[in-house]
């Protein structure tokens, strides 16, 4: 159906019928088993951004790809006039995992940022039990929520804002992890508090510690809504489900995605109780394709694999490995990150040039600053594959300085 070619004639082929958005594609992938990955002229990678923190069972998973194939031979889409059991048991597994409290409910989409486009919705239905419209929603600088309108106003780049504006009212941007400007800036005015546990595209930057608790507390005395954002870090991400789980709190929304169906794609927005349950109502939101029969099916195969394969422990454990070896390697200035989510910062602006020697080298990373290296591989990496990348990676640092 698609012809052959080299990488080459693929990269022709893409800049004469695509829009160019995404750039120049750095290679055309045409085939994947576990953490490796093929081009089209047959070289081989160990991939470790899988698919920017998506592939949480790496490529081609035998389980998930049957489950998938199985259920869309028997139902594949039928519209939200109609429920299916996956959609269903999806929901309450969501519900257990992250411990919802009697009266939570989810809400699937395609995407993240669809999910952060219904967070932002129940945002503005919230009155903080006053009945006093409230528009105003705090995030913060570094915060990456997505690229759709009301997604994009929460997000803070301004080179991906400033074309687009105005955007949605309301939103304000207080300093990363500052406690006290945090305190300033929540009052009965505010809608909602929008956070990352972990910034991930500002460099993989978590919350400083009790951040999270302060959060809830400011905006529980307000009547404010705390919806977290982890889109990137949730589902293993962190070698945790959430990766706010530690904060011991508990949020009034969820966002989810990336790695929730293993590839396939889903997002989700859980609200935690009834009361935050009923900010929207019927006819208030909706999308065509969201929780369809073959996303919660691909979804739920993802979330048996996690669990019946102890997948947590090893996001944990070889995350603890790589983050540990990056700190001991020369030219390596920080280290950041938990599970296999992690930044490491280089002692000069070679990120860019990283990329590149890491892909002549076999290795896919990503660049989200100049002197920052983002790693998010599939959640099944193994240490003795981990090992490949630290041995490489001082000669990949010193051909990215070499090319400047």
């Amino acid at each position: 159906m698609t012809g052959s070619g080299s990488g080459s004639e693929w990269l022709a082929r893409y800049s004469s019928s695509l829009m160019g958005v995404f750039g120049t594609p750095q290679r055309v992938l045409v085939r994947g088993a576990g953490c490796l990955v093929w081009d089209a002229d047959g070289k081989e990678y160990l991939d470790l951004l899988g698919g920017i923190a998506v592939n949480a069972l790496g490529h081609a998973n035998p389980f998930v790809t049957s489950v998938i194939s199985s259920q869309l031979a028997t139902l594949g889409h039928v519209s939200n006039f109609f429920t299916s059991p996956t959609q269903i048991a999806l929901a309450e597994k969501l519900l257990a995992l992250t411990d919802a409290p009697a009266g939570s409910k989810v809400f699937f989409t395609n995407s993240g940022t669809e999910a952060n486009e219904a967070a932002f919705k129940l945002a503005r239905r919230n009155t903080g039990g006053s009945g006093a419209k409230r528009t105003k929603i705090i995030a913060l600088e570094g915060a990456f929520h997505g690229r759709t309108m009301g997604a994009l106003a929460l997000t803070a780049k301004e080179a991906y804002r400033e074309p687009f504006e105005p955007l949605p009212a309301g939103v304000v941007h207080i300093p990363f992890g500052d406690v006290e400007a945090l305190k300033d800036a929540v009052d009965e005015t505010v809608a909602a508090v929008f956070l990352e546990p972990i910034q991930g595209e500002a460099g993989v930057r978590p919350l400083p510690p009790g951040y999270l608790r302060a959060a809830r507390e400011l905006t529980a005395r307000v009547g404010a809504l705390l919806i977290l954002d982890e889109v990137q870090t949730g589902i293993g991400r962190t070698g945790k489900w959430l990766a706010s789980e530690d904060a011991g709190i508990m949020p009034d929304a969820v966002t989810l995605a990336k790695g929730l169906g293993g590839g396939f794609p889903i997002g989700a927005l859980i609200t935690y109780g009834p009361e935050t349950s009923s900010l929207l109502a019927a006819g208030q939101h909706g999308t065509t394709f969201g929780g369809n029969p073959v996303a919660t099916a691909a979804a739920l195969a993802t979330l048996h694999a996690i669990e019946s394969q102890h997948v947590l422990a090893n996001a944990a454990a070889v995350g603890g490995h790589l983050r540990a070896g990056l700190s001991r390697l020369p030219g390596v200035t920080e280290v950041r990150g938990e599970g296999l989510l992690i930044g490491f910062d280089l002692d000069a602006d070679v990120a860019p040039a990283v990329v590149q020697a890491g892909l002549d080298a076999g290795f896919i990373v990503n660049s989200p600053g100049p002197r920052t290296i983002r790693l998010a591989p599939p959640l099944v990496l193994t240490t003795a594959q981990a090992d490949t990348f630290l041995d490489a990676f001082p000669a990949i640092l010193q051909a990215a300085k070499d090319a400047q």
